[in-house]
């Protein structure tokens, strides 16, 4: 396991525009190094209840991502509102530069803006192997519920992300720093920044913390970046044995 270069992008969503996004997200980070891209919740169309009106039917964002990916020679990761087979779902991508994917589909849904009216949720933890680290796939509101994402010796990072507004965004920052210190792991918690369809304001608020809850992340032009250090994670695991004295518990 070598160290490991992530790249969340500040976007500020163009509101139900998927070519305007791509257009800008291409122009932002396609000079960029890194191992991986992170992109915010829906960054393709902002976080739109309608999902009859924006959704991918034909796999458009995932098509874009792995061009993305192939081009930059960069994993590149994000969600999406996806149609498939009757129903709708808040669908997170792990894409590589191959064109090998992963994909994720929210399990919590935002019951206090009808998410869980529009989009169906997921039944499965999803944890991708990539360059050697185990990374766990979260979106937005999954932060709420550790059960969910605790930790059995199995991921070494999560990514979240999110379309967090305002109102509640000193709980997105707690708990973060919160995920990362428990579950003695990385956690990059990458958020949308502006002003979306709905009036909601999202500040920049994108976050990555070590596992001894420290702040690793530095912002530069809307970029937060972070290097998950194999070694210091390791270190840190092997003093610390904290996992060692964990609850079970049962998800489903």
């Amino acid at each position: 396991m070598e160290n490991l270069k992530v790249s969340g992008l500040n976007l500020d969503i163009t509101w139900k525009d998927k070519a305007s996004n791509f257009h800008k997200i291409s122009n932002l980070l396609s000079n960029e190094s890194s191992d991986v891209f992170l992109l915010p919740e829906m960054f393709s169309t902002g976080f739109y209840m309608n999902a009859e009106e924006t959704a991918d039917r034909n796999e458009e964002t995932l098509n874009w991502m792995k061009n993305f990916a192939q081009t930059t020679n960069t994993a590149v990761c994000g969600s999406a509102a996806v149609y498939e087979n009757g129903k709708f779902y808040n669908r997170f991508y792990f894409v590589e530069p191959n064109g090998n994917y992963h994909q994720y589909d929210k399990r919590h849904l935002f019951s206090f803006s009808g998410e869980d009216k529009t989009y169906s949720p997921g039944k499965e933890k999803v944890i991708v192997n990539y360059k050697g680290w185990r990374i766990l796939l979260q979106v937005c509101y999954d932060l709420r519920f550790p059960v969910f994402a605790r930790n059995n010796d199995d991921y070494d990072a999560i990514l979240y992300v999110a379309n967090w507004p305002e109102p509640r965004i000193e709980a997105w920052k707690s708990l973060l720093k919160a995920r990362a210190i428990e579950n003695l792991s990385y956690v990059f918690g990458l958020n949308r920044i502006g002003t979306d369809g709905n009036d909601l304001h999202y500040p920049e608020s994108s976050y990555c913390y070590a596992a001894d809850g420290s702040l690793v992340s530095t912002t530069e032009n809307n970029i937060v970046s972070a290097e998950f250090d194999a070694e210091k994670l390791l270190k840190f695991r092997e003093k610390f044995r904290f996992l060692n004295d964990r609850d079970s518990f049962e998800v489903f």
